[in-house]
């Protein structure tokens, strides 16, 4: 299998995270985002703009309680790299720690 991994420049876009309401009222309580895939994988699971759509029907779609967390890349205190998906056939922001809530610049809750 080939892996495709890179560390993005200094100038990055924002990133997403979908999460619960639950999961980031606790997260705001301990200051970091911590999704069960850091504890499974070792990264954070995330996306782009232009994959929310996808990642939301695919995943997310008529989940009641979903939470859109925007994140600006530059305010990480982990390390964000880009990682190719062979089952999306697409490059995916991971973040190998946990997120820092001061990175998240807006956290929508989500129509069902």
């Amino acid at each position: 299998m080939l892996v495709i991994a890179f560390v993005m420049p200094s100038v990055m876009q924002v990133i997403y995270h979908f999460t619960t309401r639950n999961e980031w009222e606790f997260s705001q309580g301990r200051g970091q985002v911590v999704a069960p895939s850091l504890y499974d994988e070792g990264f954070i699971h995330c996306c782009t703009s232009e994959q929310v759509p996808e990642i939301r029907q695919r995943y997310f779609l008529g989940q009641e309680d979903a939470i859109l967390l925007e994140i600006n890349p530059q305010a990480l205190c982990s390390q964000l790299v880009y990682e190719w998906s062979d089952s999306l056939e697409q490059t995916f922001p991971h973040i190998y720690g946990p997120i820092n809530t001061d990175a998240v610049t807006e956290a929508r809750l989500l129509p069902v």
